[in-house]
């Protein structure tokens, strides 16, 4: 049976290394006694193999196997790109 594949959407913050890009990802969670919500970001390394990633851009992000000791994800595709 094969696994679903994880899926994220974020922001590019840092795309100055060769085929990487690091995505800030966040989410919303409430708080278990107070019930507030509070925003979670999480940074994820993601492989960009034809580097069309740049800083401000709005991404999918998809899981794949272990690339390097800190990229577990590749970019997916463009969403949003940001003005240049």
């Amino acid at each position: 049976m094969r696994q679903r594949i994880k899926r994220r959407e974020g922001l590019v913050v840092s795309a100055k290394m060769t085929k990487t890009v690091v995505v800030q990802v966040e989410r919303l969670v409430q708080h278990p006694l107070y019930g507030k919500r509070l925003r979670q970001r999480k940074r994820y390394m993601a492989h960009d193999e034809k580097a069309e990633c740049h800083e401000g851009d709005r991404v999918q992000i998809i899981e794949s196997r272990p690339l390097s000791k800190l990229k577990r994800w590749r970019v997916s595709r463009v969403l949003l790109q940001a003005a240049r």
